[in-house]
């Protein structure tokens, strides 16, 4: 399998780019807004994050997030041509459910805090909306 299977599917190319913004910065300025500020006081009464979060590994996190979901969309979408939210709403419905598995429900699994259905309600939220907007953007991003 060659790296560059086609114009638009190059490791690098301007698509995945775009996608990989598209997902790192609203889903960073969402993280932050969500989790930092709209409902801070919640997150804190739960008792699971650090004092002082450490901002750099989120964002990290976000970016290899979004490499990874920018380099897989044309492969689960190779023809990207018709409905962008349409696809864009189905991938991140996708992206999504992956997600919810391993940062709401195995966090919930594993870790300490006063309430876990409190968490799973505020996450599960968090994760709907990421998704609503990162998906139709990563799916732009890629169309022909």
């Amino acid at each position: 399998m060659s790296a560059t299977l086609s114009t638009d599917r190059r490791i690098g190319g301007r698509g995945f780019w775009l996608g990989l913004l598209g997902y790192a910065l609203p889903t960073f300025a969402l993280g932050y807004l969500w989790h930092l500020i709209l409902f801070a006081s919640a997150y804190r009464d739960l008792a699971i994050y650090r004092e002082d979060v450490i901002i750099p590994f989120g964002l990290l996190f976000m970016l290899v997030q979004g490499a990874a979901f920018s380099w897989l969309y044309p492969r689960i979408f190779p023809e990207r041509r018709g409905n962008v939210l349409g696809a864009g709403l189905s991938y991140g419905l996708a992206l999504a459910s992956v997600s919810w598995s391993f940062t709401t429900l195995a966090v919930a699994a594993k870790s300490v805090m006063a309430s876990v259905p409190t968490y799973l309600m505020l996450e599960t939220g968090f994760t709907l909306v990421q998704f609503a907007i990162a998906g139709p953007l990563i799916a732009w991003a890629h169309r022909n």
